[in-house]
């Protein structure tokens, strides 16, 4: 079998008792770039990742890291991947030197050439000088640096990342985006799970949104903006009676109500500006509105409309 450094994962499902973590995903990740799940705390984004590593036991479904079934061939699916996981994975009381050289050593290097690769990495991830340091001195931004070079020491061809930024200070996230686009330049497939829009959009080449453990859409940045056409998202904030907003909003053409709260009203409309006094006046008996907030097509405004919210921490 020709070996493929990609991810396939067909109709994954996850039980855990009656909760159902994952249902039924389906995605392919190529080699050579980015593919993002884009998503809240507990929307599958980790127990996905556990399945495609092969710590989590899978309810039902495939997936193929390499070519091979995580379950019916688990060595060779692990043999060339890669893990950065949301909890540090690295020991405080070793230097960053020792921690690099404890993983590289578990993934088969050894000697000279675990060595030159620990020096390599040391260097990639802005760590030389603090080489020799117990990394439980280290900056919170300093320890992900490292978490992140220990999953990538061993060279690998898949690399699961999971919320990798989490907690960092701005100069380490940074640092740590072009490390990941750096990963994806030499050819390695890349699966990064994030809850930070700006993260999605700024590296993914492809993406998919994902809530309550289903994928709710996927394509290409521009495909998921497309999916909304030319609209604006345009948000009414104040005390509104939901049911007369509808009636209000009903006889208008062109104009979508995708949330709706006691607090909160939200449209999806093209011209949003243009069409603002219009918007005003048809809600004037349905409530009080105190602020507009205007939103052109984006990742965030898509959530929204996918999901009738914002994107929860």
């Amino acid at each position: 079998m020709q070996q493929v450094n990609r991810i396939e994962v067909e109709s994954l499902v996850k039980r855990y008792g009656d909760l159902l973590a994952v249902d039924g995903v389906s995605f392919v990740a190529e080699p050579g770039a980015i593919f993002g799940l884009l998503g809240p705390n507990g929307a599958g984004k980790s127990t996905t990742i556990g399945c495609i590593s092969g710590l989590v036991e899978p309810s039902s479904g495939a997936v193929r890291v390499l070519g091979h079934d995580v379950r019916s061939a688990p060595r060779l699916a692990r043999e060339k991947l890669g893990i950065v996981p949301q909890e540090l994975a690295i020991y405080e009381d070793l230097s960053a030197a020792e921690n690099l050289e404890y993983w590289g050593a578990a993934w088969g290097l050894s000697g000279a050439p675990l060595r030159a690769r620990t020096g390599e990495v040391l260097a990639a991830i802005g760590l030389g000088d603090r080489a020799k340091e117990p990394t439980k001195r280290f900056s919170g931004g300093m320890k992900r640096r490292l978490n992140f070079g220990c999953g990538i020491v061993h060279r690998p061809k898949v690399l699961l990342l999971d919320e990798p930024t989490v907690g960092v200070d701005p100069q380490s996230r940074v640092k740590l985006l072009d490390l990941v686009r750096a990963e994806a330049a030499a050819g390695t497939c890349v699966l990064y799970t994030t809850h930070y829009m700006e993260e999605a959009e700024s590296l993914c080449s492809r993406l998919a949104i994902l809530d309550h453990g289903k994928i709710l859409a996927a394509g290409t940045l521009d495909e998921l903006r497309a999916s909304l056409g030319e609209r604006d998202l345009v948000d009414f904030l104040g005390r509104f009676d939901v049911e007369r907003a509808r009636g209000a909003l009903a006889g208008l053409t062109g104009v979508e109500l995708v949330a709706a709260s006691e607090a909160e009203l939200a449209l999806a409309c093209a011209e949003g500006t243009k069409r603002l006094p219009q918007l005003l006046a048809a809600l004037n008996g349905a409530g009080d509105v105190r602020e507009v907030k205007l939103r052109r097509p984006s990742l965030e405004s898509l959530f929204i409309k996918l999901t009738g919210k914002e994107l929860r921490e």
